[in-house]
């Protein structure tokens, strides 16, 4: 109820700074839950995402500094989200998300690169898919990469790509992640291509 709450609190919020987003392929999305996997490309791109999949909730993780704060712990925990200690992550980093992929109507958004300044895919995205049996669906986001530039109402773009389903019996073996890495990392691009052919990311951060 909070989660719904919320999401048309921030829809109506976004759409006053920047009443200029573009969600594409929709029709791309399962039916039931899957497993949204985009880069992360600024604080607020899950956001959008989550927004873009609507009428779907997701839960999401979140590094665990954040829910020392009491306010933004209330707000984390009414959106799904769940603690990760980002420097030892331990096993209920795979399975909190697996037990709620599995006994709840909530997908799951997750970044592959773990932090918004890696470009480093990781394997954890590829493991809850094997252990749920869920589709991985790539996504991309284009737009402003900081608060601030939001209110400059220059476009927002999510798009989604078609569904990439793990076989259960696969070995995780490095060969294997290579592989899936290197089709992740295809699909973000032919997305960021479809958007924008010019399109190059720059984070922000190396640039100050």
């Amino acid at each position: 109820m909070v989660y719904s709450f919320l999401r048309v609190v921030v829809r109506f919020l976004l759409f006053l700074i920047n009443g200029n987003a573009h969600y594409l392929h929709k029709e791309r999305l399962p039916k039931g839950n899957y497993i949204l996997v985009g880069p992360h490309r600024t604080w607020f791109d899950p956001i959008y995402y989550a927004l873009a999949a609507s009428p779907k909730k997701f839960s999401f993780m979140a590094k665990k500094e954040l829910f020392q704060n009491p306010i933004i712990r209330w707000i984390l925990l009414h959106v799904n989200a769940f603690a990760v200690d980002r420097s030892n992550p331990g096993p209920s980093a795979i399975k909190t998300p697996v037990k709620i992929l599995k006994k709840t109507d909530l997908s799951l958004i997750v970044f592959p690169s773990g932090t918004r300044h890696s470009s480093e895919l990781k394997g954890g995205a590829l493991l809850i898919a094997q252990l749920t049996g869920l589709p991985l669906v790539p996504t991309v986001y284009q737009g402003p990469l900081t608060f601030k530039r939001l209110f400059s109402r220059k476009a927002v773009t999510v798009d989604f790509g078609e569904p990439i389903y793990i076989d259960r019996k696969t070995k995780l073996t490095a060969e294997n992640q290579a592989k899936f890495d290197e089709q992740m990392q295809t699909a973000f691009d032919q997305l960021d291509k479809s958007i924008n052919p010019d399109f190059k990311y720059v984070d922000v951060s190396k640039k100050k």
